[in-house]
């Protein structure tokens, strides 16, 4: 009989919740997601700006072409 009810305690402990969140619960766990995923984002690029700053790190194209308008080369073609 302990084997049977061990068995029914874990698969009790495996279903879903039967409390459902509401709404308002979700909508706050989604903003709270959201303004972390974008503190982290912001963080990295911070931390990429730093290391591109202090020559650890190469800059890529596009940050050439849009952040280091110096490095550009004006072509004149004349035709």
């Amino acid at each position: 009989m302990g084997a049977e009810e061990e068995q029914k305690g874990k698969q009790a402990n495996e279903q879903p919740r039967s409390h459902p969140i509401t709404e308002t619960e979700f909508l706050t766990w989604k903003r709270r997601k959201d303004a972390d995923a974008s503190a982290r984002k912001a963080e990295a690029a911070r931390k990429h700006a730093e290391d591109i700053a202090a020559g650890t790190v190469q800059m890529n194209g596009r940050e050439m072409l849009f952040l280091s308008r110096g490095c550009l080369i004006t072509l004149n073609i004349e035709g």
